[in-house]
C-alpha cells in the first residue's frame, strides 16, 4: 500500500549543441550524460549544467555533412573507458572522449538498426539492415551471425507426451469450432516501424528479439541463448507491439498487445507463452506505446506513449507512466504529460542502472530532465481519525478505512474517480479535519474531498469491498468539495517539465505548501497556494501562489507535525531547516538540537517525520539504506519502516521484528541502546513478525498494527506496547467496558484493571459492575484473579507513571476485590448478580464454601418471585463448574444439614446405594457423636475430639486413641477441666509421647504438672536437668542415702556434658563428698573455685598433692599446644604463598596463549590438549554435581572434602585460608583460660613458668597479627570478583580469567577471603610478671 513520490527533479533547459538530438547515454560513474546527434556526440553535466566534451563524427566521416546521419546507439564502456557509437550507416565506432580519439572498429554495409549490449559488457549484438543478427565479443571480434527469422520454434521446443490429441482436448468457452478455425495471421500495426527491438535478461544468459516476419507481416519474440542458439519463438499474438523489455530479475518479458477493445501490456515467458497482462487506460487505437523500460530492481515498469493522430488539428501527447505490481494487480502510480511536437517531444528515455527509482528523460528541445522517486505511505496521521490510508491507482484513488475495517489490496473501503491521472495524494495537518484528503492530479490541478456529515452523494467516489444492495454502510464517505486549478506565473514549466511541482502539504485549511525547483541553478522555491475567490457555484476553484520563500539548495522531502505544526524541510546534502510558515516574514532557519547545533543527516534520508523526545521536538529519517537516524544520531542500521503514534515509535527491523519504543521520557541515547541491544528484555516492546513486513499504518484508539508483505498482503497485530497504552487510558477515564472487552479478545490478564490502580477500582467498583453489566463477564474477572501484582511481573507500568500503588493491609487483594464487588452487587441487584455473588465466595483466599451452600440452600426453600433471579438448580449446577462435586459434598456434609447434603449428592455422579445407606446411619447417632462422625469422617480431627468430648466419660478411650493417633494433645488438654482424671491421662500421653521424640525436658514438664513425679524425675534425669531432677526427689521425699545415690549419678552425667562446675556442686550439697569435687573442678580449669571450696573445708593438703600439679600440668600442655599451632601456622601460611605465586603464574601462561579454560573451552578451541588447575577443578566441580540428591549428611561431608589440604588439589589455597582463619580463632578463644592459669601460677609463685607462657601466647599473637596483612591481601579480594579486562583482552583471554577467578573464589566460599577479627582490647596479660 505505497505509492511512488517524487523527491526532487533535475533539469537541463536549451543546451547549447548543433543539431536535433537523436538518443543518449549515461556514463554512471562520472555523473554525466552523452547525447547524440546528427553531427557528433555532446558529454554535458546536468548538475553543473555545462556541456564537458562534443566530439565531432561528420568531420571523420562517419556521419554524412548533409545532417541525414543518424546515431542509432550509445554504450559507455567502463573497463574500455570509452564510449561505443553505432551509425545507422553501417559504421560501429569506439570514441576515447579523454584523448577524444576516434577508431572504427566494424562496419556492416547494409546498415545497422539496433546495438545492444549485455549487462555485463562482454557481449554486443548488432541488428543490420539485411534482417540478420551478428554477435561480437567486446573486443568486437564477430563470433556468429545468423538470420532474425528462423524456421525452428528453439531448442525449447514443446513434445508432445500422447496423452490424447488436441481434436479431443476441452477447448474452453470458445468451443470445439475453435479447432477448425484456420489460422490467421495478423499483419504489424500500422504505426508500427518495422525494426527490430533486443532485450537482455538481467544476468545476460538470454536475449530477447523482437521482429516482423517477412511471410506473415506480424511480429514475433524470440528467445535466443548467449551461446546465440535460439531458444524459444512465442505464440502468435494478434496486435503484438514492438515494444520490448526483459525484466532483470528474469522472470517476464513485457510487451504490449492492441486487442479488440483495448489496449495491454502483456508478458512472455522465456518459453515463449503469455503469462499475464494488465490493460492501459486507453482505448482502441487512441495511442501508441514506443517503449517499455523497467528499472534496475524490477519493481516498476515505465511505459512510454504517444497519441495517435486521429484529428488534423488535434493536440496530440506524449505520455510517461510509471507502474506496479502487488497483489497480483497492477497499478499505475505516477503518470508524466509532455508534448508531440517542438521541444517538448521526447527522444528517448532510460532508468540508470544504478540508482533504481531514477528516470532520465531526453526531449528534442535539448532539454534533459531526471526525475528521482521513492516509496511512501500516504495515511492519515492524527490520533482522532478513521486510519485513512491511500494507494494512488491511475485515474482512481483506493481508500482502505482501517478503523472499520482491514481489507486486503488491490481490494479498498472506497474508490475516489479522477478526470486525470493522480500523483500525489495528502491529507491535512490539522486534526479536525483528518479524514478529508486533496489529491494532485497529472494536469496539476488539486481536487478536495472531505468527510463530514453532510447527506449528499457524490458519483466519483464508488464503495469497493463494503456495502452493496441492500446493506447499510456505517461509514462517513467523503464527497468532491471542489476541483482547483493551479494558477502559474509561468504556465510553460509545466509543459517542459510536467512534475514541476511536488512536496504537497495541506498545512491549513484553504492553505497548501508545495515546492518547486530551480531549472537554473540548485534552489528550492517553497509557495504557498491559497483558494483566489471565485463566484458562489463554479465548478472549478483556482488556487494562486499567495507567497514564496527561495532556499539555497535543492529540497527533497517536507514535513509537517500535526501536534506541534512545525514544518521541517530536507535539503538533498542531508541539512535540515524549520520553515516558520506561521512568522509574517515567512523565513527558513537551521534546525538545531539541544546543543544549539544545526542538524544534518549524514545521509539523504527518504522519509522523515516529526516527534516530541523527551520534551525535544526531533527530526527522524530513515534512508533508501535502512539506516535510522534520530537528529544526527545514528539510531540503527537495519530499520525497514517506522511510524510515530501518539507517545510511541514503532520501527521494524531486518531481524523480522517490531519493536514500540515510549518517546515521551526516553532520549536519543536510551533510543539508541535500546535498538542496539540484541536481546530485549522486555516483552512488551519487542515482537516477532513475518519477513520482510512493513508498517503501513496504526488504527487510533484500537492498538491495531497494519503490517504489509512483500507480497503485499496484509496482516493486523496487536502490539502489547500500543495495547497496554491504549487499556491505561481506558482505565484512567473510568471506562472499564472497552477496557475489558479489548483484554478479553486480546488475552490480557484482567488482573490489570485493578493492579493499575487499587484505590481507584475499589472506589469505582459499582461504576465497573454496571459498564460490564455482564454475569458472564464478572464472572471470568473473577476467575482470573490472582494474588500477583500484574503491573510487576507481567506488565510493568512505563517509568513515568504517575499512578501510586495503594497498600491495602487489611487483608489480601482478592479478598479485598471479592468483598468489594460482592458488597456492589448486592446493592445493586442481588438477584441478577446472584451467580457473580456466589464466586466471589468460592474465590477467596479460603473458599466459603459453606456460606455458598447455604445461600443455595436459601434459594431453594424460598425462590425469589423476580424475573432475572436465578433459580436453586441453576445456582447448584454453577457452583459444580467452580468447585469439585466431592470437595462440595464433604463441605455440605461439614454443614451437619442432610436436606443440603441430599441436594448436593444429587446432582453429582454418586451413587444412591453409597451415600443413603451413610446418611440414614448417620441420622440415627446422637448429635454430638453424629457431628464427631462425620468430622472423623471429613479428617477434621480437631472438631471430631471437641464434639466427642462432650458424648460422656464412656467415649473417652476413643477420644484417647484418636488424640494419640492424631497427635492433637495440646488442643485436648483444653477440652477437659485441668483437675480431671481424664486431663491427667492426657497429659501422661502427652509427656509418653514427648520421650519418644527425645524431647525429655519437656516431657519432665508435662509430667511434672499433672503429678506424675516418677515419671518427670526420670525424663529430667534423661537430658541432665540436675534441678528439676532434685527438686522431683524432694518432691518424691528421698532419703539422705537416695539423694547421695541420685546426686552422683547427676554428677556422672554432668561430667560426661562437661559441665564440671555443676557436677562439683551436687557432689558437694547433695553427696557430700567435697574432695571428688575439688577433683572435678581442677579438671575443668575452675581453679578459683576450687581453692574456694579447699580453703572452705581446711583441707590445705589438697593444694600440695593435687592443686599445685593440676596448674603446672596446665602450663606444660598450653606450651605444647601453642608451639604446635605456631609451627602449623607458619607452615600454612608459606604453603599459601607458594600456591598462589603458581596459581597466578599458571594464570598469566593461558592468557599469554589464549587457551580457553573450564568447560565452554570448545567453544573457543579444539585443538588445544593443555589441563589446567581451573580445568581440573571444573571437572571437580562438576562431579560433585552429582551430591545434591544424596542426603544432607553426605552433602556436608562432600563440602569437607572439597576443600583438601593436599598438595597439588585444586582448592588448595581455600584450604590452606580455611585452616589459618580456624587456628587464630582458636588462639583468639585461649585468651581468658590463658588469663586465669597465669594468675595461679603468680600466686603459687611460678613466676618462671607464668612468664614462659605469657611470651609464648604473645609471640603467637604478635606472629597472626603481622601475618594478617600477607595471608588476607586487598588484592586477592578485587581479583577473586574483577576478571582482565580492557582493550588488548580477548575473548579467549577474558573467558580464562572468568574461568581462574570463578576457580579461586566459588560464591559459598567468600567469607574466606574476610581476614578475622582479633580482639586487642581484651586483657589478658597479667602485668604483674613484667
Amino acid at each position: 500500500m505505497r505509492n511512488l513520490k517524487l523527491l526532487h527533479s533535475l533539469e537541463f533547459r536549451d543546451i547549447q549543441a548543433p543539431g536535433k538530438p537523436q538518443c543518449f547515454s549515461l556514463r554512471t560513474e562520472q555523473g554525466t550524460v552523452l547525447i547524440g546527434s546528427e553531427h557528433g556526440l555532446i558529454e554535458v553535466d546536468p548538475v553543473t549544467r555545462e556541456v564537458k566534451n562534443e566530439i565531432p563524427l561528420v568531420e571523420e566521416g562517419f556521419l554524412p555533412e548533409d545532417g541525414s546521419g543518424c546515431i542509432i546507439g550509445i554504450h559507455d564502456l567502463l573497463d574500455q573507458e570509452s564510449v561505443c557509437v553505432a551509425t545507422a550507416s553501417g559504421d560501429v565506432v569506439l570514441c576515447n572522449l579523454s584523448t577524444r580519439q576516434l577508431e572504427c572498429v566494424g562496419s556492416v554495409a547494409s546498415g545497422i538498426s539496433v546495438m545492444s549490449w549485455s549487462p555485463d559488457q562482454e557481449l554486443v549484438l548488432l541488428a543490420t539492415g539485411q534482417e540478420t543478427l551478428i554477435m561480437m565479443t567486446k573486443d568486437f571480434e564477430p563470433i556468429m551471425e545468423q538470420q532474425i527469422h528462423q524456421d525452428d520454434f528453439g531448442e525449447s521446443k514443446f513434445v508432445t507426451v500422447g496423452w490424447g490429441k488436441k481434436e479431443t482436448q476441452f477447448h474452453g468457452s470458445e468451443g470445439r469450432q475453435a479447432l477448425f478455425q484456420v489460422q490467421m495471421h495478423e499483419s504489424a500495426l500500422p504505426w508500427d516501424d518495422h525494426r527490430p527491438q533486443v532485450t537482455w535478461r538481467g544476468d545476460g544468459q538470454f536475449f530477447a528479439v523482437s521482429a516482423v516476419c517477412p511471410e506473415t507481416g506480424s511480429r514475433k519474440v524470440r528467445v535466443w541463448s548467449r551461446e546465440f542458439a535460439l531458444q524459444s519463438t512465442s505464440e502468435p499474438v494478434a496486435g503484438l507491439g514492438p515494444a520490448l523489455a526483459w525484466k532483470p530479475s528474469g522472470s517476464l518479458i513485457a510487451s504490449t498487445q492492441d486487442k479488440p477493445n483495448q489496449q495491454d501490456v502483456v508478458f512472455f515467458e522465456k518459453n515463449g507463452l503469455l503469462h499475464g497482462h494488465f490493460m492501459l487506460p486507453f482505448v482502441k487505437d487512441e495511442v501508441k506505446v514506443n517503449n517499455l523500460l523497467w528499472n534496475a530492481d524490477s519493481t516498476v515498469l515505465a511505459v512510454w506513449l504517444e497519441d495517435l493522430q486521429r484529428e488534423e488539428n488535434a493536440t496530440r501527447k506524449a505520455y510517461v507512466q510509471l507502474w506496479t505490481v502487488g497483489n497480483y494487480h497492477w497499478y499505475l502510480k505516477q503518470s508524466l504529460y509532455f508534448g508531440t511536437c517542438g521541444k517538448n517531444k521526447i527522444v528517448s528515455l532510460m532508468w540508470d542502472p544504478v540508482i533504481p527509482y531514477r528516470l532520465h528523460v531526453l526531449c528534442h528541445g535539448w532539454h534533459y530532465l531526471c526525475y528521482n522517486w521513492h516509496w511512501t505511505t500516504d495515511r492519515s496521521s492524527e490520533e482522532n481519525n478513521l486510519a485513512n490510508v491511500a494507494v494512488i491507482d491511475g485515474y482512481r484513488v483506493l481508500v482502505t478505512v482501517f478503523r472499520q475495517t482491514v481489507i486486503p489490496p488491490p481490494m479498498c473501503t472506497y474508490r475516489l474517480l479522477l478526470p486525470h491521472p493522480v500523483n500525489q495524494v495528502v491529507f491535512p495537518a490539522h486534526p479536525e479535519k483528518s479524514n478529508s484528503l486533496a489529491l494532485l492530479d497529472a494536469s496539476n490541478q488539486i481536487s478536495v474531498y472531505k468527510c463530514d456529515d453532510s447527506p449528499r452523494v457524490d458519483p466519483t467516489v464508488k464503495l469497493g469491498a463494503v456495502g452493496g444492495n441492500g446493506f447499510k454502510v456505517p461509514l462517513r464517505m467523503p464527497h468532491l468539495e471542489k476541483r482547483y486549478k493551479i494558477q502559474l506565473e509561468n504556465s510553460g514549466d509545466q509543459e517542459v517539465n510536467p512534475l514541476h511541482l511536488n512536496h504537497l502539504i495541506w498545512i491549513q485549511e484553504d492553505v497548501f505548501l508545495v515546492v518547486r525547483h530551480s531549472q537554473s541553478s540548485p534552489q528550492s522555491v517553497i509557495c504557498h497556494l491559497t483558494t483566489a475567490p471565485s463566484e458562489t457555484g463554479e465548478e472549478q476553484g483556482q488556487l494562486s501562489i499567495s507567497s514564496s520563500v527561495t532556499v539555497d539548495g535543492v529540497i527533497i522531502s517536507l514535513c509537517c507535525s500535526s501536534k506541534t505544526k512545525s514544518v521541517a524541510l530536507q535539503l538533498a546534502d542531508g541539512q535540515i531547516l524549520k520553515y516558520l510558515w506561521e512568522s509574517p516574514s515567512l523565513a527558513v532557519k537551521p534546525w538545531k538540537n539541544t546543543g544549539g547545533l544545526p542538524v544534518r543527516f549524514p545521509y539523504p534520508c527518504m522519509q522523515i517525520e516529526l516527534a516530541v523526545i523527551g520534551g525535544e521536538e526531533c527530526v527522524l529519517g530513515l534512508t533508501n539504506r535502512y539506516r535510522f537516524f534520530i537528529n544526527d544520531t545514528e539510531i540503527a542500521s537495519n530499520i525497514t519502516s517506522f511510524a510515530i503514534y501518539d507517545e510511541f515509535l514503532l520501527l521494524t527491523t531486518h531481524s523480522h521484528t517490531c519493536q514500540c519504543l515510549y518517546l515521551r521520557d526516553a532520549s536519543v541515547k536510551t533510543l539508541q541502546v535500546g535498538l542496539s541491544s540484541s536481546n530485549m528484555s522486555n516483552e512488551e516492546t519487542l515482537r516477532k513478525v513475518e519477513r520482510g513486513s512493513r508498517i503501513v499504518t496504526v488504527v487510533p484508539q484500537d492498538a491495531k498494527l497494519i503490517l504489509q508483505m512483500p507480497r503485499g498482503n496484509l496482516e493486523v497485530v496487536h502490539h502489547r506496547a500500543l495495547v497496554l497504552a491504549q487499556i491505561r487510558k481506558w482505565l484512567d477515564k473510568l471506562m472499564f467496558k472497552e477496557a475489558f472487552e479489548c483484554m478479553r479478545k486480546l488475552r490480557i490478564n484482567l488482573n490489570l484493571i485493578y493492579d493499575h490502580n487499587p484505590q481507584v477500582f475499589l472506589e469505582n467498583v459499582e461504576t465497573f459492575i454496571k459498564q460490564i453489566d455482564s454475569v458472564n463477564h464478572i464472572n471470568l474477572f473473577f476467575t482470573e484473579l490472582k494474588e500477583e501484582d500484574v503491573t510487576k511481573t507481567m506488565y510493568p507500568r512505563p517509568v513515568t507513571s504517575v499512578v501510586q500503588l495503594s497498600q491495602h493491609l487489611d487483608g489480601t487483594k482478592v479478598d479485598l476485590i471479592c468483598d468489594a464487588m460482592r458488597a456492589a452487587m448486592e446493592n445493586i441487584n442481588p438477584h441478577k448478580y446472584c451467580l457473580s455473588i456466589l464466586t466471589s465466595h468460592v474465590k477467596k483466599t479460603a473458599p466459603e464454601l459453606e456460606i455458598v451452600l447455604q445461600k443455595v440452600h436459601e434459594l431453594q426453600e424460598s425462590a425469589p418471585s423476580v424475573p432475572d433471579a436465578v433459580s436453586a438448580e441453576e445456582a447448584l449446577k454453577y457452583l459444580l463448574l467452580l468447585v469439585d462435586v466431592n470437595e462440595l459434598y464433604d463441605y455440605s456434609l461439614g454443614t451437619y444439614d442432610f436436606d443440603l447434603v441430599l441436594m448436593v449428592a444429587e446432582k453429582s455422579q454418586k451413587d444412591p446405594k453409597e451415600y443413603l445407606p451413610f446418611l440414614n446411619t448417620l441420622k440415627k447417632m446422637e448429635p454430638n457423636y453424629q457431628r464427631f462422625t462425620i468430622d472423623k469422617y471429613l479428617k477434621r480431627y480437631e472438631k471430631a475430639i471437641s464434639h466427642l468430648s462432650k458424648c460422656g466419660s464412656e467415649y473417652f478411650p476413643e477420644c484417647l486413641n484418636l488424640i494419640k493417633d492424631k497427635n492433637l494433645y495440646n488442643e485436648a488438654l483444653k477440652l477437659y477441666p485441668p483437675n480431671s482424671q481424664q486431663h491427667k491421662d492426657i497429659s501422661i500421653a502427652y509427656g509418653e509421647h514427648l520421650l519418644q521424640v527425645h524431647l525429655d525436658e519437656l516431657a519432665g514438664l508435662v509430667f511434672a504438672r499433672c503429678g506424675a513425679h516418677e515419671k518427670a524425675l526420670e525424663a529430667f534425669l534423661t537430658c541432665g536437668s540436675w534441678q528439676q531432677a532434685l527438686c522431683m526427689a524432694a518432691r518424691l521425699s528421698f532419703t539422705r542415702d537416695q539423694l547421695a545415690s541420685l546426686g552422683r549419678t547427676l554428677a556422672g552425667k554432668l561430667v560426661e556434658q562437661r559441665k564440671h562446675s555443676d557436677a562439683a556442686t551436687v557432689l558437694e550439697q547433695y553427696a557430700q563428698d567435697y574432695e571428688e569435687a575439688v577433683l572435678l573442678l581442677l579438671e575443668g580449669a575452675a581453679w578459683e573455685e576450687a581453692l574456694r571450696m579447699v580453703y572452705k573445708y581446711n583441707r590445705l593438703d589438697i593444694i600440695e598433692t593435687n592443686v599445685k600439679p593440676s596448674i603446672l600440668e596446665a602450663q606444660k600442655n598450653y606450651m605444647a599446644f601453642l608451639d604446635s599451632q605456631t609451627a602449623t601456622f607458619s607452615h600454612h601460611k608459606k604453603r599459601l604463598l607458594v600456591v598462589r605465586e603458581l596459581k597466578e603464574q599458571a594464570q598469566q601462561e593461558n592468557m599469554d596463549n589464549e587457551v580457553p579454560l573450564g568447560p565452554e573451552s570448545d567453544l573457543f578451541s579444539d585443538t588445544s590438549s593443555v589441563m589446567s588447575g581451573s580445568d581440573r577443578s571444573s571437572k571437580y566441580s562438576h562431579s560433585n554435581s552429582r551430591i545434591s540428591a544424596r542426603s544432607s549428611k553426605n552433602r556436608r561431608k562432600a563440602e569437607r572434602k572439597k576443600h583438601s589440604l593436599k598438595e597439588g588439589s585444586p582448592l588448595e589455597d581455600l584450604a590452606l585460608l580455611e585452616a589459618l582463619n580456624e587456628e587464630i580463632q582458636n588462639i583468639e578463644k585461649l585468651k581468658d583460660e590463658i588469663h586465669q592459669v597465669l594468675k595461679v601460677l603468680f600466686l603459687f609463685e611460678f613466676d618462671e613458668q607464668a612468664r614462659e607462657l605469657q611470651k609464648a601466647f604473645e609471640d603467637t599473637l604478635q606472629l597472626m597479627e603481622r601475618s594478617l596483612p600477607e595471608i588476607w591481601t586487598l588484592t586477592h579480594q578485587q581479583n577473586s570478583a574483577t576478571p582482565v579486562l580492557g582493550p588488548s583482552s580477548t575473548a579467549n583471554s577474558i573467558m580464562a580469567s572468568y574461568h581462574q577467578q570463578k576457580t579461586l573464589a566459588p560464591v559459598l566460599d567468600s567469607e574466606l577471603f574476610i581476614p578475622p577479627k582479633i580482639n586487642k582490647s581484651f586483657q589478658w596479660k597479667l602485668n604483674l610478671l613484667e
